[in-house]
């Protein structure tokens, strides 16, 4: 019998295979999947449209880091730099720095804005990404990725929770 490679938020939990709080991950399997779906799709897209892999990984990365998750963040800091480089991992955790590109500003700006409060995004904002050239397929894509991330953080902690509990 083969067994289902483990997925990304099972490693960073540190969740051995056969586990008991794998075995209760493998209970819903369908969520296991998605989720890994969607981490896939979503970092990792074969076509990533106008909104490139490092770019993605730079603003997983980013949220990774504002959501206090080292082992998240430690993820993405390991695409980022497959997909962009050192420079583009110094970017992303110090945005606020003068020397990162207007572009990549730009979008971890407007990741940090739904991250924090989404009810205060504008059409000015949505405006704001057109003028970087992200089209209505990428805006969708930049926003999906910053739920899927806050929702990883989320349940990473969960699982963190109950791995600490006593069995």
């Amino acid at each position: 019998m083969t067994q289902e490679p483990t997925d990304v938020v099972d490693a960073i939990a540190g969740l051995e295979p056969g586990s008991p709080l794998a075995a209760l991950r493998r209970r819903r399997p369908d969520v296991s999947r998605h989720s890994q779906g969607s981490h896939d799709v979503l970092l990792l897209p074969e076509d990533p449209g106008g909104l490139s892999r490092a770019e993605r990984a730079a603003i997983a990365l980013r949220l990774a880091l504002a959501n206090k998750d080292e082992g998240l963040a430690g993820h993405y800091r390991g695409l980022l730099r497959q997909a962009g480089g050192a420079a583009l991992v110094a970017a992303a955790e110090h945005a606020h720095a003068g020397d990162v590109p207007a572009r990549l500003a730009g979008l971890l700006r407007h990741a940090d804005l739904l991250a924090d409060g989404p009810r205060y995004a504008t059409k000015a904002d949505l405006a704001a990404l057109a003028t970087l050239g992200l089209g209505n397929r990428d805006i969708v894509a930049l926003s999906q990725l910053v739920a899927f991330v806050s929702f990883q953080a989320r349940l990473l902690a969960g699982l963190r929770i109950l791995k600490e509990e006593p069995g």
